[in-house]
């Protein structure tokens, strides 16, 4: 079975080398043959010259590409005509793979009728954990925990599949098409929707997925992400993405002024709760967030383009 993993890189090139060393490192099943895409994003620091130093010494295991449109969605989407593999999957820049998480995939497509697999990410935080840190927006950071069972992506999951930790049948991404290059990240805007767009998309083909809590990635996390500004703007940002998503496909809720009507009532309870001066940091910091979401789909619905 052919296994092509894409990594979407920008200006990364430290962090690059370590998550293509973790690829090059970790157990590879006999029945598997694995090949590793990197997709630069128009980097302007070394990271031409890292991946190819890798492909010179891996024995092609290591291949380029080039993608000049900014955005992690256009990224992903060119290593994907790029891929040839039986199975793609995608990794972050900033993740390493454990050892274990090739032999786990092969399990997985060998033994289940699956369409597309997902996994947790665990932090490595760069510096101290502040108090203020909400765990009920792991997100922000890029922490994500579905718990310690296998699940299905069906109603019943708490979340969605994410695309940093995500392994595909390519027959399935031919079916349901490409990341959203409008949804997706791009430039200091952090809209942040493409996956849940395409999660909608494979859940709406009919694609059997599976959450496999040992498919575990390591995902650093630096200082810059734990500060009060990073989680507001993010809050934002993933709110305008959403609202953008939404006009295409809209909730089956009730909406208030474009707006689902539970987002109202989210930040009327945090408004409330800030109101009480007491508790803790992180309880206190979640319920201020509530707002930034709820002004962020707001604006999002009413005054954003995409191209302003």
């Amino acid at each position: 079975m052919q296994f092509d993993v894409v990594i979407p890189t920008y200006n990364r090139s430290a962090l690059l080398r370590k998550a293509i060393d973790s690829l090059l490192r970790a157990r590879v099943p006999d029945e598997l043959s694995v090949r590793i895409i990197v997709v630069d994003n128009n980097s302007t620091d070394d990271t031409k010259a890292v991946i190819n130093e890798y492909a010179e010494r891996s024995n092609g295991r290591v291949s380029y590409v080039f993608e000049k449109q900014q955005g992690r969605s256009p990224a992903l989407n060119a290593g994907i005509a790029a891929a040839t593999g039986d199975l793609i999957g995608f990794i972050d820049d900033d993740e390493e793979i454990d050892e274990a998480w090739y032999e786990t995939i092969l399990s997985a497509f060998k033994n289940n009728e699956v369409d597309f697999i997902g996994g947790p990410y665990l932090p490595r935080f760069e510096s101290d954990v502040p108090e203020w840190l909400p765990k009920n927006y792991g997100a922000v950071v890029g922490i994500v925990d579905g718990g310690d069972k296998v699940a299905s992506f069906d109603d019943s999951y708490p979340g969605i599949l994410m695309g940093g930790n995500a392994v595909f049948r390519r027959e399935v991404l031919q079916r349901v098409g490409p990341y959203s290059t409008a949804l997706g990240r791009s430039g200091t805007r952090l809209l942040s929707c493409e996956d849940e767009d395409m999660y909608q998309r494979l859940r709406a083909a009919g694609a059997r997925g599976l959450y496999l809590p040992q498919l575990i990635v390591y995902h650093f996390i630096p200082r810059e992400r734990l500060t009060k500004k990073y989680h507001r703007s993010w809050c934002f940002w993933q709110s305008v993405s959403s609202a953008v998503l939404d006009r295409i496909r809209p909730k089956p809720v009730a909406y208030v002024w474009g707006v689902p009507r539970y987002f109202y009532g989210r930040a009327l309870r945090g408004m409330l709760r800030l109101a009480n001066l007491r508790g803790e940091p992180a309880t206190r910091f979640s319920h201020e967030l509530s707002l930034w979401e709820l002004a962020g789909f707001f604006y999002g619905k009413h005054f954003y383009r995409p191209d302003s």
